[in-house]
Parts: C-alpha cells; structure tokens; sequence
C-alpha cells in the first residue's frame, strides 16, 4: 500500500517536471525561433538586412519586423515627438544581481553586523525571550540569492516606421 502511494506520488512530481520543463523550453524566444516561426517576414528582408538579423544585429533605416526579429519584442514602448515628427522607442530590459558591498555576515561593523551577532534578550506582555543573531539582519539586502534588478539595456527609436536611432547601454552599477 505504501510503495503503491509511493509510486503514485513519483509518478506526479515526474508527470508535473516533465510538463513544466515543456513548457520553459518551447517558450525560449531566440531570434533563430522567431525566423523560422515567421519565416515571411525574414523573406521580406533585403539580403544585407537578413544577414543582421540572423546575427541579432540592427541598424538605423530597418523596419520595425527587422527588429523585432533580430531582438524580439520590447519590455516597454514609449511614444513622443522629435523634431516636430512622431516618434516610438522600444526599450528592452535586462537584469543584473544587486550585489551588496557587505556580504552577509560581514557588516560594515565587522563580523555580524551592527550588533556583533550573539544573543539579545527582549521581553514582551511580561515573557522574556532570546534573539539569537543580528537583530538588523535584513535577508533583502544580505541574501545569498541576491536580487535580480532590471534594467534599460536597449533602446531603438523609429520615425516613419525606419529606425533613426539605437542604443546599448551599460549595466548599472549595483551597490
């Protein structure tokens, strides 16, 4: 009975994995999937655009399909005016680590932060109890899985549906 529940069990944690992980890698967007999903579009290309565009490259005069081939669809899209003509960037995100500049458990006090570690006694409704560790101790900042923080890295900016300007940007600097 037990190895029969055992096994049921096993076979849903495998069935769910199994799905779970169909499900991460077909939703990869690569620019060689959005070709050959799309593969009208890329034969609308000029050849010299189809060349960029198989590399992830743009430049300025593509359309806006080149673009969303070669780098695939923007996290965000903004629309204004430059030089009296309508305009819309396409700003692309990507992530970095914050890192903190005093791993857990070095503080900027030494080792255990502000407060040295150790025990602190508190009392509450007349029960005293014992904080064992760094009571400023805030798993946020300190973590060992440290938090990924988005970014503007990209941004492309069309006019007449024709890219007039691009930008790569730099990642910021996290601490």
């Amino acid at each position: 009975m037990i190895h029969n529940m055992k096994r049921q069990i096993l076979l849903k944690a495998l069935t769910f994995g199994v799905s779970a992980s169909a499900l991460i890698l077909t939703s990869c967007n690569t620019t060689e999937s959005r070709i050959s999903k799309h593969p009208e579009i890329f034969q609308r290309l000029s050849p010299r655009d189809q060349a960029l565009v198989s590399q992830g490259k743009i430049r300025e005069g593509m359309t806006p399909d080149a673009v969303w081939l070669a780098w695939g669809p923007s996290d965000q899209k903004a629309t204004g005016t430059a030089r009296g003509q309508a305009v819309q960037t396409w700003i692309y995100n990507d992530y970095v680590y914050a890192d903190s500049p005093y791993p857990y458990p070095y503080g900027p006090f030494g080792y255990g932060g502000y407060y040295g570690g150790g025990v602190v006694f508190h009392s509450h409704f007349g029960r005293r109890f014992a904080i064992i560790g760094d009571p400023f101790y805030d798993p946020f900042y300190y973590s060992y899985f440290p938090p990924r923080v988005a970014y503007p890295s990209k941004t492309v900016t069309f006019a007449n549906g024709r890219v007039v300007s691009l930008q790569i940007l730099t990642p910021p600097r996290t601490y």
